[in-house]
């Protein structure tokens, strides 16, 4: 039996569906990334945002036609749709033959197994269960880097966010166990290791009573074999000093802090249910620059939310205008169903909420374009990606590697020339010579490889 996989969403959710591709390998089965070959196809949804619920769903229609048509045995939804909409998704799309929630991926040969003899089901848990962790996973990000994720859930119940509802309060994952899968993933070649969880700045305070990412990094450092660390997901009000210390002394801790602020007008920030302010904001930025000089660091804003006027846009683009961040993303607020701000009066007009996420794109591009200038001359350890289509570099003598300024998927690349024979997860040293909007272009400046 042939399985496809579809994993949509965060790289969170692919994490869930790397775990569960492992189960259903244990078991027997097969995979394919053919849909016209496939026995069965999993979908593993998300529903975070209304352009994701969209796609979701637009994936499962499409799978639901190849079940009518007779090529698929079986189509099973997982993941935050099926947690959130299991009724619907019964209701509207019945060719889905099985649900499976976002705390109940274990259960996913059950399921397997479940519909091909010609039955069903509905395998949704309670949100707070202990997350599913530990076993062997199946790394589909190319096998030099992979996501390790530390915690599911969240506390902090944002106006916006219906995160909690479908994934649960604040559940970390014990510290002997996140360290020995890192050691099985270095040990399969893995040299990036990226933390994620809804939060990772929180991990350890359910299991130990405190703020435990500061040790969980220096243990993850000892790993051999692994060569960087990147931290993702770092809500500001949470970044203490000793992570700073931590981040600023541990070599392998790549400079680099994904810091989700979504605005900086107060007004905004507390109908946002968040838990900081503008000033406090600017003096963490200040703090983290000064304290390691050269970090990269990301956020993302939402556009907007309602009750958002001229003048708070106005004050977060002046905010985006001197904090200067090296890399930004900006989302139109999207009113999530069961959440406190879809009911706020004083909605916002989607093609305001368009124009002024357009407005700050337009200026962060200017800061990233200057920024990526800035780096001409400078020398970086680079890791390999990959090498340029021979459409695009007839010689074949161009790779794609990125920095550690760079997370996959979000960030820009690094184009290296050479004529060695580079490997896929090498590091070579480069010496940046131009830059092309986001990314930049440089040639291998000495003999450091690694």
């Amino acid at each position: 039996m042939k399985i496809l996989f579809i994993s949509l969403g965060c790289d969170k959710n692919l994490v869930d569906t790397e775990r569960m591709l492992g189960l259903l390998l244990q078991k027997g089965y097969f995979l394919t990334n053919d849909e016209q070959e496939a026995d069965v196809v999993v979908v593993n949804t998300c529903c975070f945002i209304n352009d994701a619920k969209q796609e979701s769903i637009n994936t499962l229609l499409e799978m639901a036609e190849l079940r009518k048509e007779g090529r698929l045995r079986a189509l099973i939804a997982a993941g935050c749709l099926a947690q959130r909409y299991q009724e619907e998704i019964r209701a509207e799309i019945p060719e889905v033959d099985a649900l499976v929630g976002t705390t109940a991926i274990d259960a996913i040969v059950a399921a397997v197994d479940a519909v091909l003899a010609g039955g069903g089901g509905c395998y949704i848990e309670d949100a707070d269960r202990v997350p599913v962790y530990g076993g062997k996973r199946v790394i589909t990000t190319g096998g030099h880097y992979a996501y390790l994720k530390i915690a599911e859930g969240c506390d902090k119940r944002c106006s916006y966010c219906i995160i909690p509802t479908i994934r649960g309060s604040y559940r970390s994952i014990p510290m002997e166990s996140l360290v020995s899968e890192a050691e099985e993933l270095a040990g399969r070649g893995v040299r990036e290791l990226i933390l994620v969880a809804q939060e990772t700045t929180l991990y350890g305070v359910d299991l130990y009573g405190r703020k435990a990412l500061p040790e969980l990094l220096e243990r993850l450092c000892r790993i051999e074999g692994l060569y960087w660390i990147r931290l993702l997901y770092c809500y500001p009000e949470e970044i203490t000093d000793e992570l700073i210390e931590t981040i600023r002394r541990e070599d392998k801790i790549c400079n680099y802090l994904d810091i989700p602020i979504q605005h900086a007008s107060d007004r905004i920030l507390k109908r946002m249910g968040r838990r900081t302010d503008k000033q406090a904001l600017t003096e963490l930025l200040a703090k983290l620059r000064e304290r390691i000089p050269g970090i990269c660091l990301r956020t993302t804003l939402i556009t907007g939310f309602p009750g958002e006027t001229q003048a708070d846009h106005e004050e977060l683009m002046q905010f985006v205008n001197d904090m200067e961040f090296d890399r930004l993303g900006v989302f139109p607020y999207s009113p999530e169903e069961g959440t406190p701000a879809a009911l706020f009066a004083e909605q916002t007009d989607e093609e305001v909420k368009l124009a002024r996420q357009a407005d700050i794109m337009e200026l962060q591009q200017e800061i990233a374009f200057e920024k990526a200038e800035e780096m001409t001359g400078a020398r970086l350890a680079v890791m390999i990606e990959g090498k340029l289509p021979e459409e695009h570099d007839p010689d074949g003598q161009v790779y794609v590697g990125r920095s550690y300024k760079d997370a996959p998927n979000v960030d820009g690349f690094v184009f290296v020339r050479t004529t060695r024979e580079l490997m896929t997860g090498d590091f070579v040293r480069v010496r940046i010579t131009e830059a092309y909007e986001y990314d930049l272009i440089g040639e291998i400046d000495d003999e450091f490889t690694k």
